[in-house]
């Protein structure tokens, strides 16, 4: 493929669509499981940091593998794509078991454990074949620094409005049936929508750059390699801080909203519609907010961007410590709107500057390695989310928080002390976490001009220009 070349939208639509489910399933399962698997399955919250940090690490084990298979299997219509293909319909089942209701009267702790723990690897295992080829594919289409801005301001939109819709929308489908029905039907129902866009994606969304075939074994060298580019170190702490925050706060947003935020209304038996509202306008800010990000990029670049962001992020959050329970809805809906205002800058450039790195490992390394580079992303990324998750929920769950009995009314109130520790997590995980982003930020040096030397050092092959260009990022 020419550089420069405009890519035609239908190809950046097909790809971005393919986001519908990473951002769809990413609402579903940290806004809704844990409370799910608390109020519906009637597990603790040291059962869910378990499950879900179980799942992490075998999703995150799994993806250097993918990631490698990828790369180094090459058929005509591209292994990424092909992987697309095989696991969409995979996928529909593994949604319907994760929300499958094990809670049957009379069932014991051990056996409904046990249910969500295999439901949910199963579900991970086929997300992560989804996840890392899809990654791939987005360094494959285009090498021009542009365009992938382009290209993934369309994916993020089509991510963050299915965020909208799934943050919403399942809630309302399990809410309007009886019992625990609810959570099959809005399984089966996103589980299909889901394997519609990604077979769009497995389809049309073309290949532009040209990959050479290889047959290597998997090894511990192989695996490791991404982590001599220090850019790429730089690149995980930048994404992390964003990914990790926003895990964590979407997991608890919830037990905020309806055990401290409006205690006094649910308890009384009125619903949480204003929860759903709340993260739906948090979601809708977001691709609001896009174009103002993206105009600062062209202005002061990516790494400064994201920086904006994440201080807007970090003040929103800690403006909950002095906001009070049964406060007006119209607080919440601000409080929401703010925050996703300032999600929406941390959340764009990572996956913005991936395809960057991609470049910058082909000059240091020779060949193209974009699986590898996603497959070791996602097993740092999954895990770390794991870890974060699992810690998360254990402070809740020593804090004191009751989970619901099989067959007993719903529980609302909760501890004071369980009330405290969502607050705190919830306030001062972006500080810390973004902090540290923040500071990498500072240190990372590939811009759109030192990437241009990079494209050009690749298409001269000369190596002193290869050797110059990355001591200027690597020393």
């Amino acid at each position: 493929m020419e550089k420069s070349q405009r890519l035609p939208l239908r190809r950046i639509i097909a790809f971005g669509v393919g986001d519908i489910f990473g951002g769809g399933s990413f609402n579903i399962f940290n806004f809704l499981y844990p409370v799910y698997i608390v109020l519906a399955v009637g597990l603790s919250p040291f059962y869910v940091a378990i499950i879900m940090f179980l799942g992490r690490v075998i999703d995150a084990a799994i993806d250097p593998l993918l990631g490698h298979w990828s790369d180094t299997v090459r058929v005509k219509y591209g292994s990424r794509r092909r992987t697309l293909f095989i696991s969409a319909p995979m996928l529909v089942l593994a949604l319907f078991l994760a929300f499958y209701p094990y809670n049957i009267e009379g069932s014991s702790e051990l056996f409904r454990f046990f249910a969500a723990l295999f439901s949910y690897l199963f579900y991970c295992i086929v997300s992560s074949s989804i996840m890392v080829p899809y990654w791939s594919l987005a360094s494959e289409i285009t090498d021009d620094y542009t365009e992938r801005g382009r290209m993934t301001s369309w994916r993020l939109g089509f991510s963050i409005f299915s965020s909208i819709v799934c943050v919403a929308l399942p809630g309302m489908i399990v809410d309007a049936h009886e019992g625990n029905q609810g959570y099959m039907v809005m399984s089966l129902v996103f589980g299909v929508a889901f394997m519609i866009f990604i077979l769009i994606t497995a389809i049309f969304a073309k290949e532009g750059i040209r990959v050479d075939t290889r047959i290597e074994k998997f090894s511990l060298k192989e695996f490791l390699k991404p982590f001599k580019l220090k850019s790429f170190r730089q690149y995980l702490f930048i994404f992390l801080g964003c990914q990790v925050t926003m895990t964590i706060m979407s997991s608890l947003f919830f037990f905020y909203v309806m055990f401290y935020y409006l205690r006094d209304v649910t308890a009384a038996g009125g619903d949480s519609f204003a929860a759903y509202i709340s993260a739906a306008i948090m979601f809708s800010i977001q691709i609001v907010a896009l174009p103002f990000y993206l105009h600062l990029i062209k202005r002061i670049g990516k790494t400064k961007t994201y920086i904006v962001g994440a201080i807007i992020w970090i003040v929103v959050a800690l403006s909950l410590f002095v906001i009070e329970a049964n406060s007006p809805y119209w607080v919440l809906f601000l409080l929401a709107a703010l925050m996703g205002f300032g999600i929406s800058g941390p959340g764009l450039i990572p996956h913005a500057m991936f395809g960057d790195i991609i470049d910058v490992g082909h000059l240091k390394f020779g060949v193209r390695d974009a699986g590898s580079f996603s497959g070791i992303g996602s097993f740092v990324n999954t895990t770390s989310q794991g870890v974060g998750l699992a810690i998360a929920m254990s402070i809740i769950g020593m804090a004191g928080f009751t989970e619901q009995q099989p067959g007993m009314p719903p529980i609302y109130y909760q501890p004071e002390s369980a009330q405290t520790a969502i607050i705190l997590l919830m306030a001062l995980t972006p500080l810390i976490l973004l902090s540290i982003a923040i500071f990498y930020c500072t240190r990372y040096r590939l811009d759109k001009v030192r990437h241009a030397k990079v494209l050009a050092a690749i298409e001269s092959g000369d190596e002193n220009e290869r050797d110059l260009i990355l001591r200027e990022l690597e020393g």
